[in-house]
C-alpha cells in the first residue's frame, strides 16, 4: 500500500497536500492524524503543525488484473485481461489465442487457478468479494450447459420419482443449478459434500 505523511497548518491542508502527491480522490485514502496541529503560547510560540499519514486504499480489481496479467507473462501467453465488479464478486476475464491450456479438461485448470487467485488475494486485500476467472467466454459457455444439466435432470426426477446426484461442483455453478430450478415446483435442490466435492442433489419436492 503506498502511502505518505504530510506537514501543514491544519489537518485539512495536510491531507490535501498528501492527495496531490499521491494523485488520487479523497475516497481512495485512509487518513491518519499524527499530531493535531496547536497554535502554542498566545498563538504565537510554541505552534505545531498537523502531520497526516494517508494511505492509498487498495483497489482489489487492480490488484486482480496485475496478479493474472503476471501469470499469462510467466505461462508465455498473450491474453488481453480485462475486470470488472459487482457487491459480491469481481470478475476477471481472459482473451486471446490459444488460451485453451488455461481451461484444461471441463474447466478444471481454469478452476485451478481461480483459486489460487483468490488464495492470493486473501493475502494482499482486506475486500473479501470473491473473483471468478474466465477465459474466452468458457464461465458463460458453461452457465448455459448447466442450465440445460438442471432442466434435463429436474425432468428425469419428475418422470422416474427419484432424485439425481450432479458431478462435483465449485459453489459458482452449484448456484447456477439451483437458481435455474428455484421456481421449479416440481423438484427441490441442496448440496451434500465436502469441497471441492460438494454435489447438488435434484429431488421430488414431495
Amino acid at each position: 500500500m503506498k502511502s505518505v505523511e504530510k506537514r501543514a497548518r491544519t489537518v485539512e491542508e495536510a491531507v490535501e497536500l498528501a492527495l496531490r502527491e499521491l494523485g488520487v480522490p479523497r475516497e481512495r485514502v485512509d487518513v491518519t492524524v499524527v499530531e493535531e496541529a496547536s497554535k502554542g503560547l498566545f498563538g504565537l510560540i510554541g505552534t505545531k503543525d498537523a502531520v497526516v499519514r494517508v494511505t492509498v486504499r487498495e483497489d482489489k480489481k487492480e490488484e486482480v488484473a496485475k496478479f493474472v496479467t503476471e501469470i499469462c507473462r510467466s505461462m508465455k501467453l498473450a491474453g488481453r485481461v480485462q475486470t470488472s465488479e459487482d457487491d459480491e464478486y469481481i470478475y476477471c476475464s481472459i482473451t486471446g489465442r490459444d488460451l485453451g491450456v488455461l481451461i484444461g479438461r471441463r474447466g478444471q485448470t481454469l478452476d485451478s487457478l481461480q483459486y489460487l487467485i483468490n488464495v492470493a488475494m486473501s493475502r494482499k486485500s482486506d475486500d473479501r468479494r470473491k473473483v471468478i476467472l474466465d477465459v474466452e467466454g468458457y464461465r458463460e459457455k458453461r452457465r448455459r450447459s448447466l442450465e440445460r444439466l438442471a432442466v434435463r435432470m429436474s425432468e428425469k426426477v419428475r418422470r422416474t420419482g427419484y432424485r439425481a446426484v450432479l458431478e462435483p461442483m465449485n459453489s459458482h455453478e452449484r448456484k447456477i443449478i439451483h437458481l435455474t430450478l428455484q421456481a421449479d415446483p416440481y423438484v427441490k435442490t441442496h448440496s451434500e459434500g465436502e469441497e471441492p466435492f460438494r454435489k447438488v442433489i435434484i429431488e421430488p419436492s414431495k
